[in-house]
């Protein structure tokens, strides 16, 4: 059944204590985001990978700001309750830590987000404790990082040996003295997610990170069937592709052999007023 009341990051720090797995969709629209809040999911991520599902990028290296915060409000509205992740996008945070200060307060004041998104190295740690001692939840995107993609030279696995596990959770372990609140953890083995949460406190949400994570987030569109290529690790729970060219392919009959618009789709003359067209 949905759960009520307003979902915290004490609330996602508590599931990391209690061991209650905490699911997490990414979502771009109103409509969406109310229905995920009426089915229980408690925790809404506005992802860049919009860029994929929704504008048709190859990347995220595309998608603005502005159309960011635009999304992440719309899904405010449809989910009030949840808590609400906004990504940070490509070239918003890093020429310097003031223009980060500055596009992620302005993120949180126009969209209502609860927490921002940021794929960082160590490197940005001023960056992350700036914003915490500003009062901002920063959600740390390790492992697979896609506003690198140019540089990794496609999608690939993170932290597969040893060595790259053990920088994995050094970075980690730099990040969160800096101040981070949470930690993504996207395409890497579970022995890497269960190092990172054997040397943090803080709640990891993996998203292809195994099961030891305290929580799980995929692309929406991916687990609804919407997308040709899934990766490996999302559950696919719909056809909804099928079901909405079935739906777009009855529309098209019922206009093409009359029966759309039918007698109960149109409006009436006023009462008493002759038809202009007889």
């Amino acid at each position: 059944m949905p759960a009520t009341g307003k979902f915290t990051m004490k609330d996602l720090r508590s599931a990391r204590q209690s061991g209650q797995k905490v699911a997490m969709l990414t979502c771009y629209d109103f409509t969406t985001a109310r229905l995920m809040e009426e089915a229980g999911v408690r925790t809404i991520l506005v992802g860049d990978s919009a860029s994929n599902v929704i504008l048709g990028n190859a990347t995220t290296l595309p998608i603005r700001l502005d159309f960011l915060i635009e999304l992440t409000a719309a899904v405010r509205r449809g989910a009030p309750n949840a808590l609400l992740i906004a990504d940070m996008p490509f070239g918003s945070y890093q020429r310097s830590s003031a223009q980060g200060v500055k596009n992620v307060c302005r993120m949180v004041q126009l969209s209502g987000c609860d927490c921002v998104k940021l794929e960082l190295t160590v490197r940005q740690t001023p960056l992350v404790s700036r914003l915490a001692d500003g009062g901002v939840p920063v959600m740390v995107h390790l492992g697979l990082r896609p506003q690198t993609v140019s540089l990794l030279g496609g999608y690939r696995a993170q932290a597969r040996t040893p060595h790259e596990i053990d920088q994995l959770v050094a970075d980690a372990m730099v990040l969160e003295k800096a101040g981070a609140a949470t930690i993504l953890l996207e395409a890497v083995p579970p022995a890497a997610a269960r190092a990172i949460i054997a040397a943090t406190a803080l709640p990891v949400i993996g998203c292809g990170a195994g099961p030891d994570c305290h929580g799980h987030v995929v692309v929406v569109h991916d687990c609804l069937g919407l997308t040709s290529n899934p990766p490996r690790f999302v559950p696919v729970l719909a056809d909804m592709a099928g079901a909405y060219k079935n739906a777009f392919a009855d529309y098209v009959h019922r206009v093409a052999d009359g029966r759309y618009p039918a007698a109960q789709h149109v409006y009436e003359m006023a009462a008493g007023a002759a038809d202009p067209s007889k």
